[in-house]
């Protein structure tokens, strides 16, 4: 099976931006000067996707705004002769060339398995990629091409994953593996967020996955949990348990998480210095604040 379908789910709450996210969809809080969202569109398009499923709530309407046609800008800067504007502007239209964008609503926060759920019948008999919008990788090579390259030989289930401190996994996924070849495991059982004693190894989750039909049927089954929420992680570790195989990949590139404030400052500057443009007279201004 092709992956050509991406899944993101965006309708949570983003409870941890407050007040921010009163304002600003946390999809919308920037890296350098891109929002954390474009990142994940750039890494689908590079990675083959055509066809990009965003779970929505209810009341989410700028995202729809932001991937329309922008013809009045456009006008604008043709007329005042803003050359190197228009070109960013077409650079950005042109990252959505080629794709489809289509909108599936979850109408109250259940869980990242239930955000999935919604889009069930995008996945009824094709494989298909998810990507949330907590978790960016700066690669070479698109986090997302590399678990497409894993899914081809596998024909499962695949997720992405990093390795991290024995005391910073207590607020992850964390995962017990079996060594296939480099950087590609079997997954033989997750814990989410484990206690010191119950933690399986320095491997856990991150937000990218490629999910196979049978996925969703799991999806379907699944019992709430006493949140009321659909977990994706323990849909996994129920199919484990019923002996059916997934696979882990070890994903090459800067993990740039954007779950929580801190974690998103980290990323915006390290993007920032690193970007060509900026990163000279950043390093020069944060000399003079030390």
């Amino acid at each position: 099976m092709e992956v050509k379908k991406v899944i993101i789910p965006i309708a949570g709450l983003a409870s941890r931006f407050l007040p921010l996210s009163l304002a600003v969809p946390k999809e919308f809080l920037p890296l350098v000067d891109k929002p954390t969202i474009q990142y994940l569109i750039e890494e689908a398009k590079n990675s083959g996707i055509t066809e990009v499923i965003f779970v929505v709530s209810p009341k989410q309407k700028s995202v729809l705004e932001y991937f329309k046609n922008h013809d009045a800008i456009e006008k604008t800067l043709i007329a005042r002769k803003k050359d190197k504007l228009l070109k960013e502007l077409y650079d950005f239209q042109a990252i959505f060339k080629d794709i489809t964008i289509t909108f599936v609503t979850q109408k109250l926060p259940k869980g990242d398995g239930h955000a999935i759920l919604q889009a069930e019948k995008f996945g009824k008999n094709e494989a298909v990629a998810v990507l949330f919008n907590d978790d960016v990788i700066d690669s070479d090579v698109s986090a997302l091409t590399q678990l497409i390259n894993v899914f081809k030989t596998c024909d499962a289930p695949v997720l992405a994953l990093k390795r991290l401190p024995r005391d910073k996994i207590s607020a992850y996924g964390n995962v017990a593996v079996e060594k296939i070849a480099h950087g590609i495991f079997k997954i033989k059982k997750i814990v989410e967020k484990p206690k010191p004693e119950e933690i399986q190894s320095d491997m856990v989750i991150i937000g990218k996955y490629i999910l196979t039909p049978e996925v969703f049927e799991y999806l379907k089954k699944a019992k709430p949990s006493l949140k009321g929420e659909i977990i994706l992680a323990e849909v996994f570790d129920k199919m484990l348990e019923e002996g059916k195989t997934i696979y882990g990949c070890e994903v090459k590139g800067e993990w740039l998480e954007c779950g929580d404030k801190l974690k998103w400052i980290k990323s915006f500057f390290y993007l920032s210095l690193k970007d060509p443009r900026f990163k000279d007279e950043l390093k020069q201004y944060l000399k003079t604040i030390k």
